[in-house]
């Protein structure tokens, strides 16, 4: 058999060996590659598009919200992480450090940005003068370094793509508000994007970002019932602010420190994309994401007319805002058909003599995996219906998954029970840190958000009356 006749298309069990699964999706279908530093990867470009569509999605939002983009320096001196004491302290493990330049020692060694909290509270030093300046909100789109031991691509590598948002506020109250308000972006985004149910909370005094006051997540559940925490915004009081001298004159002419908060999501929600919806056949993307969102692929292409019409179907879906691409390889539709099910294409639509003859178009849905046919008369209306449908299933079938995977539990058996299950698993908590370690080491699951309400009447471990009632899973 030629080399362009092959599709090379075995890929691990989903169900018997799900993580080599992912590896197996994300390297076959050209999302990702290994770099040449252990830990890193290449995104490639099918990968790379949709993060480009993830970026444009998300950044439509950012704007609609008043937050304004800049960018700044990828290396940060040492001095600035330890002025914050708990923020050094976290990420100390996880540093890249640069000693040398030019050919000689630096004076200060300097650090690859893990994130930015110090470099950003430095600049907003020197621009925060009054209270005329606040609120200032920012983001930047950049890349980050966290030295990981172990690595999977997109879910934890060494380098990683995200963006970064901070604001500083007059008020306590502000700056808190801020927080949940782009928690419920992100949930919002999750939902009508990524197609992608989650759930958001607090998380515990354990859980929460190095520095922070407060640390909201959000956690969406994967097809194994693990959790992929997948988002997250902090409040950091006046941490950052009194670390980095952030002060302006108030109304009343006193001076006073601004409060600070930070928001962040990463490359990670490709893994998440990938390991909610996927299925044996490969990556089920989101229509709004998905590089390409409906494929045309020309049946009996050397006869007269069909490519034509296709390259003709092409142009009008594309005039009408869909993503569509026509594959006029020399593959076998056969070798065509697999390679984008495996791609994750939401829509493919095969195009014939008959079809043309007959004025419809073959339509094979990604999210269903079945066939029908639509008419080739206002085709660009009828697909742009279709992706919306295909969203909303996607949606619903994972939200419905979710809601069946969330058990409660009384006692550590039950939980325990749940997360070998591949559940999240709803229990009750009494607040204390050793309860929560002995969750994680009797059933290797951690406290992923808690609930808004505390429904729960005993904690799950000591039996004691609960405080909070938590949402616990094993997470990647």
């Amino acid at each position: 058999m030629a080399k362009n006749e092959q599709f090379v298309s075995q890929i691990a069990d989903i169900e018997a060996d799900f993580p080599q699964w992912y590896t197996d999706v994300v390297i076959k279908t050209k999302l990702v590659d290994y770099g040449p530093v252990k830990g890193t990867m290449v995104i490639r470009p099918y990968g790379y598009a949709i993060w480009e569509n993830i970026q444009r999605e998300m950044d439509a939002l950012f704007k609609a919200a008043g937050v304004e983009n800049a960018y700044f320096p990828l290396l940060i001196p040492m001095s600035f992480m330890t002025k914050e004491a708990e923020h050094v302290e976290g990420f100390a493990p996880e540093v890249a450090v640069v000693t040398h330049a030019g050919g000689a020692k630096l004076e200060e060694p300097l650090v690859v940005r893990p994130t930015s909290e110090t470099i950003i509270g430095h600049m907003m030093g020197k621009w925060v003068e009054s209270w005329r300046d606040l609120p200032l909100r920012l983001n930047q789109w950049c890349n980050v370094m966290r030295w990981e031991k172990t690595t999977r691509p997109f879910l934890r590598t060494s380098e990683f793509l995200w963006q970064e948002g901070h604001s500083v506020y007059a008020s306590a109250e502000e700056a808190e508000r801020e927080t949940e308000n782009m928690l419920r972006l992100y949930e919002n985004f999750a939902k009508d994007v990524l197609c992608m149910p989650v759930l958001t909370g607090k998380k515990t005094e354990k859980e929460k970002f190095a520095g922070a006051v407060a640390t909201y997540g959000m956690e969406a559940m994967m097809h194994d019932g693990k959790s992929l925490q997948s988002g997250t915004t902090h409040y950091m009081g006046q941490n950052f602010a009194k670390a980095f001298n952030v002060q302006f004159t108030d109304r009343d002419g006193a001076l006073k420190y601004g409060y600070t908060m930070s928001y962040g999501v990463s490359t990670r929600l490709i893994g998440a994309v990938i390991m909610t919806h996927g299925d044996q056949r490969g990556l089920v993307l989101p229509p709004p994401v998905a590089p390409v969102q409906a494929v045309i692929v020309p049946i009996a292409q050397k006869k007269e007319g069909v490519l034509a019409a296709c390259r003709e179907l092409e142009a009008s879906l594309k005039e009408a805002g869909v993503r569509a691409a026509v594959d006029d390889s020399d593959n076998s539709p056969g070798w065509k058909f697999n390679e984008w099910e495996m791609k994750g294409v939401p829509v493919r639509i095969e195009l014939g003599p008959r079809d043309i003859e007959n004025g419809v178009m073959t339509v094979f849905r990604r999210d269903v995996c079945e066939k029908g046919e639509l008419p080739l008369e206002d085709a660009p209306e009828a697909v742009k219906g279709l992706l919306a449908e295909i969203g909303a299933n996607m949606y619903e079938k994972a939200a419905k998954r979710m809601q069946e995977r969330v058990v409660t539990a009384e006692t550590l058996e039950e939980l325990l029970g749940g997360v070998n299950g591949g559940n999240f698993v709803k229990a009750g908590w009494c607040g204390c840190r050793e309860c929560e370690d002995k969750v994680k080491t009797f059933a290797q699951a951690t406290a992923r958000v808690m609930a808004d309400e505390n429904t729960a009447q005993n904690c799950v471990v000591c039996g004691k009356p609960s405080v909070h009632t938590v949402f616990f899973a094993r997470a990647y």
